[in-house]
């Protein structure tokens, strides 16, 4: 009997171990721009449905992409420290299985979008096929972090077609705004397993950029905070949204000095403190259409 009660607590366990469900920090990074895109579109407030459906959506979609992640990556991930004990890199878990918890989640997800409207529905067509993309760009880009930036930015023109069932100029803006902050991120996020990353033959920025990656980092938080900025300047939001984003650059200015000597801890702590950068940024948002 306790074999009985044990055993779906333990696949249970593996699951959530699969969809990373203790590390948060990962759907918040997608997230903050997505609800600061909705913000954007509706011009305030967007609606508790739309609130509903970016935010769940935003949690299953991450989740399915880390089941596709650990798949595509399972032959590379059992010689790289951080990620050699992942479900289905260890075993514990079946390619199938992980694949179908993937599907299952995708499927969710996607009966949150057919809630919306029909030109979101095409958009989030797209937005999986970016995702389902990006695992096997490591093998091929030099810098398969832009990839992972137009997945982790469909959020914004998603959030404009369910908001006006179009995509203006100003959300592909936002997207390539977006697509820096990204870059920043995910190389440092690069640089902790750059060794490994090396020694297996895997493409990353912080490879790719080489000596020049601390700097490279830098220039995208600035390129990202310089979009955004444009972007809330010309919907006049204020002096509280200038703001926000005065912080976040003193957050991302923290971050140098976390890579800047490019040991493993300093780069994943500056990765792990990026939803916070994020959040500032939306809060920012917010705070401007409270204000204006």
């Amino acid at each position: 009997m306790s074999v009985s009660v044990l055993e779906p607590r333990s696949r249970l366990s593996l699951y959530l171990d699969l969809i990373r469900w203790n590390r948060p920090a990962g759907w918040l990074l997608l997230l903050w721009p997505s609800l600061a895109a909705l913000w954007f579109a509706a011009d305030g407030f967007p609606g508790w449905h739309l609130l509903a459906v970016f935010l769940l959506g935003t949690i299953l979609m991450r989740s399915a992409g880390c089941c596709v992640n650990d798949v595509a990556d399972r032959d590379f991930d059992r010689h790289v420290k951080r990620t050699a004990q992942r479900p289905v890199t260890s075993g514990a878990l079946s390619v199938k299985e992980a694949l179908a918890v993937g599907a299952v989640l995708a499927l969710l997800a996607f009966g949150l979008v057919l809630t919306t409207n029909p030109v979101t529905v095409l958009w989030s067509v797209v937005a999986l096929a970016v995702t389902l993309l990006y695992p096997y760009a490591k093998r091929f880009v030099s810098i398969p972090q832009a990839v992972l930036g137009i997945a982790f930015s469909f959020g914004i023109p998603m959030a404009f077609s369910a908001v006006q069932s179009a995509v203006p100029v100003l959300a592909w803006w936002l997207l390539a705004g977006n697509l820096f902050w990204v870059l920043a991120y995910d190389t440092e996020y690069a640089m902790v397993d750059r060794d490994d990353d090396l020694r297996i033959g895997m493409k990353t920025s912080a490879i790719t950029f080489g000596r020049f990656d601390v700097a490279a980092v830098m220039v995208s938080y600035a390129l990202y905070l310089a979009i955004w900025t444009v972007a809330g300047a010309s919907l006049q939001l204020g002096p509280v949204f200038f703001a926000g984003i005065a912080i976040a650059a003193a957050q991302a200015l923290w971050h140098w000095r976390l890579i800047r000597e490019r040991t493993r801890e300093g780069c994943f702590q500056a990765f792990r403190l990026n939803h916070w950068l994020g959040f500032t940024v939306f809060a920012g948002v917010v705070a401007g259409y409270l204000l204006r």
